[in-house]
């Protein structure tokens, strides 16, 4: 019997996020389920939300009016908290995608982690670290479809050997799932990684410039990889242990 699907919220805070890549963020949200709850929050009389409007009829997005009701408050925020509170106490969803590059939405999703549920969150590079780092998976636009402006590909540009190595954060994170998963020999297979990083942190290789988490671990040049059929096995190099060398027969006299 098949698995039902998982039902996930799509809460966007269209103030702080592009129309053009709804496409690609359904796409993603897709992937861990289906998004049954489609709200979009802001002052749909401003114009700044011009390009949104097709967008809510194409892909069935209900827009969530709230005007501005004084200078230097974002009444769009408290409402998209408000509404994400009250699904969370209707017991009725497994995770939440916010699609926002505002780290205000932070406490809400510390707070909706600790009843369990899954949080995807989309935004730009702009994105401060709190909020990326507090999503179960974090997913930068830039990264998701075609690349739209040359500064979209130059932030989607793979980072080198080098940068990555020097990127002690993700080096942790890699290197802690590996000890976790590896067998005695300090092998673990690369799935097994992958959700051990995902328990960990928000986490996603594309952030890097990588598509797949195979790839980016190539990259990095500090681990050995190998394939047992259709299972792929990775290993730090600095804990293999050194091939004992056979000692020369002595010749006889």
């Amino acid at each position: 019997m098949a698995e039902p699907e998982r039902r996930i919220a799509l809460l966007i805070d269209a103030d702080n996020a592009p129309a053009g890549k709804i496409d690609v963020i359904l796409a993603e949200v897709a992937r861990h389920g289906v998004a049954n709850v489609r709200r979009a929050y802001g002052n749909w009389k401003s114009p700044h939300l011009k390009s949104w409007e097709a967008t809510l009829h194409e892909y069935a997005i209900r827009p969530i009016q709230q005007f501005a009701y004084s200078t230097g408050k974002n009444a769009s925020d408290m409402a998209m908290v408000i509404d994400a509170m009250d699904l969370l106490y209707a017991r009725n969803l497994d995770g939440f995608a916010i699609v926002s590059s505002d780290a205000d939405f932070t406490p809400l999703v510390m707070r909706l982690l600790t009843d369990g549920v899954k949080v995807y969150g989309f935004g730009e590079k702009k994105t401060p670290v709190a909020f990326v780092n507090a999503c179960s998976k974090f997913t930068y636009l830039e990264g998701l479809g075609v690349p739209a402006t040359i500064e979209s590909e130059a932030a989607a540009k793979p980072k080198n050997s080098k940068e990555l190595r020097g990127d002690t954060r993700l080096l942790q994170m890699l290197r802690s799932a590996v000890d976790a998963a590896s067998d005695e020999d300090g092998w673990a297979r690369l799935s097994s990684v992958g959700s051990q990083i995902g328990n960990q942190a928000s986490f996603d290789p594309r952030n890097y410039g990588y598509g797949k988490l195979s790839d980016l671990v190539e990259a990095i040049g500090l681990f050995e990889r190998k394939r047992d059929q259709l299972t792929v096995w990775i290993r730090e190099k600095s804990k293999a242990k050194p091939v004992a060398k056979t000692a020369r027969a002595k010749k006889p006299d």
